[in-house]
């Protein structure tokens, strides 16, 4: 093996280490039957609605309203994630059936 793919390798099992490391690390930090803080409950609560707010900035951060297609693909992709949402909350519905939808307008409609 070359010093390449011996330094490739010894990357990826460094990043390996560290992301099972951060996913297990709550579990470690609080067991079941332990009493978590207030502020990890705060946390809980509040950090997943923040998280989907940024992806939908970011989303519509390269839309121009002032050239075709004017949003509308993604406007009504975002519409029909919350309506799949809202009928069936099931997360990996709403999301797939928005981005198949989305890909078809761009493909399809709007091309």
């Amino acid at each position: 093996m070359d010093s390449y793919s011996v330094h490739s390798l010894l990357i990826v099992a460094v990043m390996a280490v560290f992301t099972a490391l951060v996913r297990f690390l709550p579990f470690f930090a609080f067991p079941e039957g332990r009493k978590r803080p207030k502020v990890i409950i705060y946390l809980g609560k509040v950090l997943p609605y923040a998280l989907i707010g940024m992806l939908v900035v970011y989303c519509f951060k390269g839309v121009s309203v002032f050239e075709a297609p004017f949003g509308v693909p993604e406007l009504l992709a975002c519409v029909l994630v919350a309506a799949l949402h809202i009928w069936k909350r099931n997360t990996l519905i709403s999301v797939f059936g928005g981005v198949i939808f989305y890909m078809a307008l761009v493909q399809f409609v709007f091309c």
